[in-house]
């Protein structure tokens, strides 16, 4: 029987089969609560927002001092390519949940899953965590609903917590911003309310398979996720090749370089190149411009900020109004992974973002704008490898969600690429080949493996 002697988080990871809801049943389930949902979002003039002060500087704050502001930085770096420029930037200081709830069924473990709407979600309803809230929401300062299975999450004890990270948000959008990644077991029964339902891993991963149904934040909880932890030769059996060899990567916490040699590299860079951010008003920032429905730049490059007046009838409070990001072109995410004496290692880069706490963190072989490198810029190491690759060399291609509560429709490309035999073995110096258990060490601690890179993570499937 499958599963037996395997515990209960390697058999959620490889198994498809739902004692609550098949994944055509959870697919229904979208579709159905997409119809049932009424959602409207609105562009608006800046001075209509509700709740919302334009500060004399251009910038743009909630009026209770919460949730989060936009805002204007200037960066210097010493940086190839990258010097000085300004930008507005999203400034959110507090630290939000992002909280999913397991519980063991007949030696499975589950994952308590919502639809959740965000205002700007390409598809509306996505699978997102059991608790997503920042911790204005979860503190009711907009005097709304309380939000649901929070208490479980504040007052967790030590034995119960699978998970508990702070972990980074996007750092060219948000200015040092940090989200408590967090897995907690219960045994006690769960209320299972109106817009959440039991799903295992393997259903969570399968999902991901499909373009933008699981949200950004699902994907960097469950990234963090070491199953070694919990790995036996009964699970194995069952894992596809693919799975067996990322399996087999994850256990191994040396590869073509050892763990110091990384850290050394790493910190060498941290060391070699200064990151200066500093508040500047928002209305005097070059290359920029603020009008009353916009802010965004003169060549139309990067990204805008919209108001938007927002209803949504499932929502702890069912109508407010707020700023949002909205990208100017689709991205592109991979990673490149390839054998190297006989392990599977993951080609990373330490890349440079304004918003980043420590200068550099690790993220994908490739990550950039689709529509810069389409016009003229300087594309990024290995770009074309990826657009390049070969079918067979693709083994996972999707259109995946930024966060919809703070960004429009914004979507990046992921992918998982296998080099083949031609693979450049020359890398440049901001790029590094590690093994998953090597990127799984550096994910037991804050700040190191940046979003994007921790969402592709999250695709891997093992089945």
């Amino acid at each position: 029987m499958r599963g037996k002697g395997i515990s209960s988080m390697l058999n959620s990871l490889i198994k498809i089969e739902n004692t609550f809801h098949s994944t055509d049943q959870i697919h229904q389930w979208i579709l159905r609560r997409n119809q049932e949902v009424s959602v409207s979002v609105e562009e608006i003039p800046f001075a209509d927002m509700q709740g919302w002060i334009i500060a004399e500087d251009g910038s743009l704050h909630h009026q209770s001092g919460k949730f989060f502001s936009i805002e204007g930085i200037h960066i210097k770096a010493d940086y190839p390519q990258l010097h000085e420029w300004s930008q507005p930037i999203i400034n959110q200081p507090e630290i939000g949940y992002l909280g999913i709830l397991t519980k063991e069924f007949d030696g499975t473990l589950y994952f308590l899953m919502q639809t959740k709407i965000e205002p700007g979600n390409v598809n509306c309803v996505q699978i997102s965590p059991t608790i997503q809230a920042t911790k204005s929401n979860y503190t009711q300062v907009h005097g709304g609903k309380k939000v649901a299975y929070i208490d479980y999450f504040r007052n967790a004890q030590p034995y119960q917590i699978i998970l508990d990270q702070l972990q980074s948000e996007q750092g060219a959008r948000f200015l040092r911003k940090r989200n408590r990644n967090i897995i907690i077991k219960v045994d006690e029964e769960v209320p299972v309310y109106e817009d959440f339902c039991w799903m295992t891993l393997a259903q969570i991963k399968e999902l991901m398979q499909h373009d933008n149904i699981v949200n950004m934040d699902t994907r960097t909880v469950i990234s963090g996720i070491d199953f070694t932890q919990y790995q036996d030769e009964a699970s194995l059996e069952t894992m596809s090749p693919l799975g067996q060899s990322m399996m087999a990567s994850a256990q191994r916490k040396d590869g073509l370089h050892t763990l110091p040699e990384i850290l050394s590299w790493l910190t060498n860079l941290k060391a070699s190149y200064d990151l200066s951010v500093s508040r500047v008003p928002l209305n005097e920032i070059s290359d920029w411009y603020i009008e009353d429905r916009e802010i965004a730049r003169h060549d139309g490059k990067y990204f805008r900020v919209m108001g938007v007046r927002v209803s949504i009838d499932n929502r702890e409070v069912r109508s407010w109004c707020q700023p949002l990001v909205q990208p100017m072109q689709q991205g592109l995410c991979a990673f490149v992974v390839k054998q190297i004496n006989g392990v599977l290692h993951f080609l990373v880069q330490a890349k440079l973002e304004c918003g980043n706490l420590d200068v550099f963190e690790l993220a994908p072989t490739v990550q950039c704008l689709t529509g810069n490198i389409f016009n003229g810029a300087i594309k990024p190491p290995f770009t074309d490898y990826v657009l390049n690759a070969k079918p067979e060399q693709v083994i996972f291609d999707t259109l995946q969600s930024e966060e919809g509560g703070r960004f429009y429709h914004e979507q990046n490309r992921n992918m998982l690429i296998v080099a083949d035999d031609d693979f450049p073995t020359e890398l440049p110096a901001t790029y590094q080949w590690l093994t998953l258990g090597q990127i799984n060490d550096f994910l037991r601690y804050n700040n190191y493996l940046n979003i994007q890179a921790r969402s592709l993570i999250a695709a891997i499937k093992y089945i």
